[in-house]
């Protein structure tokens, strides 16, 4: 990839989108001290012309390094479930998590099994890993839907380390079902990017993105491209179970 990042092809129009003044990206992005890449799933356009609704379903990066005014930041949005897909090796909370948040794991790279990484493990942090995982890891994608669609009164917040990869597989699949068009999922997975800039920095690291685009390139492929692969490839009535596809719909939806 080239240029700044703040356009990007449209796979919808073959033409670019601003990301910038793209108007399903603005004000969807919140502050929760101690996280850099949390953001709204609803305001984002239908196939059928609604808007998922507000405060239904957050995205997040690791819910572990919040402080306590980003504790009290997430409980005031009105979450109440958190649903992590890491690991439980990987929680290592900095403060304990307030009472009246539900916990739920998820935990995708466990899930997915030996013989999934073997396979496609050089595809793990890319969206080329997206598509491997909708078609070889069914149980565990339908684990994440149930997790959304069962969790009690008030919003749900999903996340995993850095809010991209596992969270944006998530993400994908939610919105899908929701019916949200695919360039609004596009999108949104691509706000990513520029939201971890500051913690490569912070942790001394080269910028993901940089390792993330070589791999895209070695298979002659863009993230746009592949993110619209997984979504023609993924149709949300016939894979999820029917009570969980309701379900995450009229939370998104209302």
């Amino acid at each position: 990839m080239t240029g700044t990042g703040a356009e990007r092809p449209c796979p919808e129009t073959g033409g670019t989108t601003d990301m910038t003044t793209d108007p399903t990206n603005q004000d969807r992005q919140l502050v929760w001290d101690g996280c850099l890449n949390v953001r709204e799933l609803g305001g984002l356009p239908t196939l059928d012309g609604r808007r998922t609704r507000r405060g239904a379903v957050v995205r997040a990066d690791n819910l572990d390094r919040l402080t306590a005014e980003g504790w009290t930041a997430l409980q005031q949005y009105g979450i109440r479930t958190v649903v992590d897909l890491r690991d439980a090796a990987d929680h290592r909370p900095l403060l304990p998590r307030p009472e009246g948040i539900e916990l739920v794991r998820v935990p995708l790279d466990e899930l997915a099994g030996s013989a999934w990484w073997e396979r496609f493990g050089e595809l793990d942090g890319t969206p080329l890993s997206f598509l491997p995982y909708l078609e070889h890891c069914p149980q565990a994608v339908t684990a994440v839907v149930a997790a959304v669609a069962d969790a009690g009164p008030g919003g749900v917040v999903v996340h995993c380390g850095a809010g991209r990869d596992r969270t944006g597989l998530a993400a994908l699949v939610l919105l899908a079902a929701a019916g949200v068009t695919p360039a609004a999922i596009v999108s949104d997975y691509l706000l990513s990017a520029p939201n971890l800039r500051p913690l490569w920095a912070m942790l001394a690291r080269p910028d993901q993105q940089l390792a993330i685009d070589a791999v895209l390139g070695r298979a002659g492929t863009t993230a746009e491209a592949a993110l619209s692969d997984a979504l023609r490839a993924f149709s949300p009535d016939a894979y999820l179970p029917a009570e969980g596809l309701a379900g995450v719909r009229g939370r998104l939806l209302g």
